[in-house]
């Protein structure tokens, strides 16, 4: 199962260990779909995890390629995007949100849909919350990943890179 365009403009920007975690995540989606309908698989997050740690490459690049990050903050281990893309952190001084929706050319469309693609696909999918205990079923798994494979192609597609 493809959810990737070999030919696009996204497929050409992506480095190839970015490309091998979308490609490893086709395969598992292809292994998955023959059981998608079986009871015995009750949560389907972990469909999410290679296309997730995909588009945080994904992002890490993209700030660096459009100089919103420094090589070092690209590099270093302690570089979080989840915060510096967040528009609620706008005072922080590493908040990239305003700076990105500089770059695009639908002003803050893109950069908005980065951050709540952020959310839905890895905040949401992969943290524990007693109060809000998320299980994903195969078609929201699904959307999920296709959410971010779009992001991520109307950024390389709408952003100056």
């Amino acid at each position: 199962m493809q959810v990737a365009n070999r030919e696009s403009t996204l497929w050409q920007y992506l480095p190839e260990e970015i490309k091998g975690l979308i490609e490893d995540g086709e395969t598992v989606l292809a292994f998955v779909q023959k059981y998608k309908d079986r009871e015995e698989i009750s949560d389907f997050s972990f469909l999410v995890f290679p296309f997730s740690k995909a588009y945080e490459g994904f992002l890490k690049r993209f700030l660096l390629d459009t100089h919103l990050i420094k090589e070092e903050d690209y590099y270093s281990d302690d570089i979080r995007i989840g915060r510096i893309l967040n528009p609620g952190y706008v005072r922080e001084k590493e908040n990239v949100f305003n700076r990105l929706c500089d770059h695009s050319q639908t002003g803050e469309g893109v950069p908005k849909r980065l951050w709540q693609v952020w959310k839905r696909g890895r905040n949401l999918v992969f943290h524990y919350f007693p109060h809000n205990y998320r299980k994903l079923d195969y078609q929201e798994a699904l959307d999920i990943i296709n959410s971010i494979v779009d992001v991520m192609s109307s950024a390389v597609t709408h952003c100056r890179v």
